[in-house]
């Protein structure tokens, strides 16, 4: 489900447009062009399953204006997936994070998380990249481009400090952030998460549209939720990388929308990233990465975010 809502009942955000996506899609923000601009930008396209309905949505709030600019936060599947439909929708060039055009064109997967992930993405061309030495003209503000490494090594969130509006990406949510992939990989991450939310705070922030869910004002409690669930997964990364392979299973069902179950365990005894946490997390208690991911599956459909009936697995 999408929700497009014009946020304009907090004064910084006039001339903005949120289209509030569910957990397959990322959320897209349609910032409208002031004068003497080209054309309105769009920040993230969601997932490829939902790629028309994005075009739809974005046509109807554009009214006849044009679309100048896509600008991608980061290059997961679920915040880039529509780039594809909306350049053939739209005609417009595709921008990315600095350092991540090159691996676009040539779609690496040494650089691209499409194969470690398991997850679906339709290519796309990336005509630029943002830079961080340079603001980001759109709506008339000028929207400085901060690197927020942690959930991806090159995200970044853009902020318009004159209106003390921050585009957080999966930087911050209201209630957390995004699983840290670079600690799925058997990277360091957990310590850019925190220099990211440091940086935060150290910014005049009013509102704050993350990459999912509702925008909101509550910065400080939002860093402090934060902070607290950062501190226990690097007391306990065992912690994490439970919660990173249960995401990566329903992930991959909102995807699929329903598996026999025994598929679900092939995918997931396939998937690069599930197989290397098993490797480092689970071997041990369960000697094949199947068995390990069935347990998840099954505390998955106790808390309501799957159901099992008949030995297949659905969203719910």
């Amino acid at each position: 489900m999408s929700a497009a809502s014009h946020i304009g009942h907090h004064p910084s955000l006039e001339g903005m447009t949120l289209f509030e996506r569910g957990w397959l899609s990322c959320n897209n923000v349609l910032i409208e062009p002031a004068a003497a601009e080209a054309g309105a930008v769009l920040v993230d396209t969601s997932h490829v399953n939902h790629a028309d309905q994005t075009v739809d949505l974005v046509r109807h709030a554009l009214r006849g204006q044009p679309l100048a600019l896509v600008v991608n936060t980061h290059l997961h599947s679920d915040h880039c997936g529509g780039n594809e439909r909306i350049q053939s929708a739209f005609g417009c060039p595709v921008w990315v994070a600095p350092g991540m055009r090159e691996p676009v064109q040539e779609w690496r997967h040494d650089r691209l998380t499409y194969v470690q992930t398991g997850q679906r993405c339709a290519r796309f061309e990336a005509q630029g990249e943002v830079g961080v030495d340079r603001p980001l003209r759109a709506g008339g503000r000028d929207w400085e481009v901060l690197r927020a490494p942690g959930h991806d090594p090159d995200s970044v969130m853009l902020f318009d400090r004159a209106g003390g509006v921050l585009l957080s990406a999966d930087a911050l949510w209201e209630n957390g952030f995004g699983v840290v992939f670079p600690e799925v990989a058997g990277e360091p991450g957990f310590d850019d998460v925190a220099a990211v939310l440091d940086l935060i705070a150290s910014l005049p922030v009013k509102v704050v549209i993350p990459g999912h869910g509702s925008a909101f004002t509550d910065v400080d409690q939002a860093l402090d939720r934060a902070r607290s669930r950062l501190a226990s997964f690097q007391a306990d990364p065992l912690r994490h990388a439970r919660h990173a392979v249960k995401v990566l299973i329903k992930y991959h069902v909102m995807e699929v929308r329903t598996q026999p179950l025994q598929e679900l365990l092939a995918w997931a005894s396939t998937t690069p990233y599930v197989v290397g946490l098993w490797e480092r997390f689970g071997r041990r208690a369960q000697p094949a990465v199947g068995e390990w991911c069935a347990a998840f599956v099954m505390e998955l459909v106790s808390a309501g975010a799957l159901a099992l009936r008949d030995e297949v697995v659905t969203d719910v």
